[in-house]
Formats: structure tokens, C-alpha cells, sequence
């Protein structure tokens, strides 16, 4: 028998957020567990990195519009968490799935001892068919994702000490674009296309962008494991991607991919 297809999936937090206001989307999120679950009754593993925390928190604690000072951001985070992954829970038990939280920092992936826990953890808690571990910065304590959007490369640092099979970034835009707005579908060499990322490609809720999410992927794919940016928006073709090389976005195959 084959073994499951190992898949990290990256939600940043212009697709889990409303587009016309600063609160979590209940209609993206819904769509992205149908996803996840999807994947998980195909017998795929699956560990999703997801950012969103200070966007769940910003309401109830009263603020309109992302604060800029790291103090309020972790308080926001803190307050954004418990919502975010109430929500995951309540939807993806529609679906006989049970969510486990895993709050991490870069820390616990740099050091050897700790990042083995951690791989232990994940390993464990996916022996169990139905769970579905749900990581994010742990941003009531660590800065990085914060300032700079490091739960793109968070997640690339999970594909990799969890030897996946795939990770896919989830943005708001169809995949890579080039200079005439074009999806590139497929980039065997990725610093041959860096120069595509451009200045101001993140809502106001998000830290990241598509330079952030090239450099993860080059470290991914770079580590053996073939990556996907595509659509957070269309969820649900998700399953088409994966396991049938269909829909829309752009591949990064491994060296040894492109060869074959």
C-alpha cells in the first residue's frame, strides 16, 4: 500500500478575512475545512499552517484596522487565537475531523532536540485518522510573523522537517503572475522568477506577500519538497491540485521533478 500523501497547507490571512472589512471571513473559512476534509477522506495527511489571529482579534477587543505596535499585535493575537480556533474546530467536526493546535516559534524548529519533538508530535497526532493539527506563530510571545510574515516560511520549515510531499501557499491571486498580469503555471528554477514579486501584493491585514512566499518556497523545494502557490479564494479545487495535477496555479516542481 502507498503511503499518504504528506501535505502542508499555508492560510494567510487575506484569504481567511473578509475583502471588504477587517473580521474573519466565516464563508472562506467554511470552504477552506470542506477542503481540508476533502483531502483528509482521500487519504491524504494533512497539517495546515495558519495565520489570522490578530485579524480574529481585532474586533472584540474593539479596534477597527491592524495596530501598528507589536505590544497590541500580540494582545490581538492572544485574544484572535482561542476565536480562530474555535471556528476551525466547530467546522471541521461537520466533517468527523477534530482540530489539534500546535503554537510554535522559530525557535522550536532551530534547535535539533526540539524540532525532533516536534516532528514527533505531528507524527503522532496524524496517526490518528481524524485530527487535523492546525500550527501558528505563536505571536503573544515571538515577533517574527508579526514584523515580517514568517508563517510563510514557518510553513516551509514544517514541509521540511516533515519530509511533506507538497506544500501549497494559499494567496489572493490565481498563483505567480508575470509582468502582464499572467499566471505562470509551472517555475522550475525560482530565482529566475523572484523579480515577479511585487511591492504593495498584501491587503492591509497581512504581513507577508509574494516575495516572502518565493523565498519559502525556494527553501522548500531546495529541501525535496515540490510546492504549489495558487487561489485561497477557490478552496475548492484543492483536491484537483493535489491529486490530480488539475486547476489553477503555479507548481514548483523539485530538481528531481523537473528532470523526470
Amino acid at each position: 500500500m502507498a503511503a499518504p500523501l504528506r501535505i502542508v497547507l499555508k492560510f494567510g490571512t487575506g484569504i481567511l478575512t473578509q475583502t471588504e472589512a477587517p473580521a474573519l471571513d466565516p464563508i472562506q473559512l467554511r470552504k477552506l475545512a470542506e477542503a481540508v476534509a476533502l483531502l483528509k477522506q482521500a487519504g491524504c495527511q494533512v497539517v495546515v499552517v495558519s495565520s489570522g489571529a490578530v485579524a480574529a482579534g481585532l474586533h472584540p477587543l474593539g479596534l477597527d484596522q491592524r495596530p501598528s505596535d507589536t505590544v497590541t499585535l500580540q494582545a490581538c493575537a492572544a485574544v484572535g487565537q482561542t476565536d480562530l480556533m474555535h471556528r476551525y474546530e466547530s467546522l471541521l467536526r461537520e466533517h468527523g475531523c477534530h482540530v489539534a493546535q500546535l503554537l510554535l516559534t522559530h525557535d522550536d524548529l532551530e534547535s535539533p532536540e526540539r524540532a525532533a519533538r516536534v516532528r514527533s508530535t505531528l507524527d503522532r497526532l496524524l496517526s490518528f485518522p481524524t485530527v487535523v493539527p492546525i500550527i501558528n506563530e505563536n505571536d503573544s510571545v515571538a515577533v517574527e510573523e508579526l514584523r515580517f510574515g514568517d508563517n510563510d516560511k514557518l510553513s516551509a520549515k514544517v514541509a521540511m522537517l516533515w519530509q511533506a510531499d507538497r506544500l501549497v501557499l494559499l494567496t489572493s491571486v490565481p498563483g505567480l503572475l508575470d509582468d502582464a498580469d499572467q499566471l505562470i503555471p509551472e517555475v522550475p528554477n525560482v530565482a529566475a522568477v523572484l523579480h515577479h514579486a511585487r511591492q504593495g501584493d498584501k491587503g492591509s491585514l497581512s504581513v507577508g506577500g509574494m516575495s516572502s512566499k518565493l523565498q519559502a518556497v525556494q527553501a522548500a523545494v531546495e529541501s525535496g519538497v515540490e510546492c504549489l502557490i495558487a487561489s485561497g479564494r477557490t478552496p475548492e479545487q484543492l483536491p484537483a491540485l493535489l491529486l490530480q495535477n488539475q486547476g489553477l496555479g503555479t507548481r514548483f516542481p523539485t530538481a528531481t521533478a523537473s528532470r523526470a
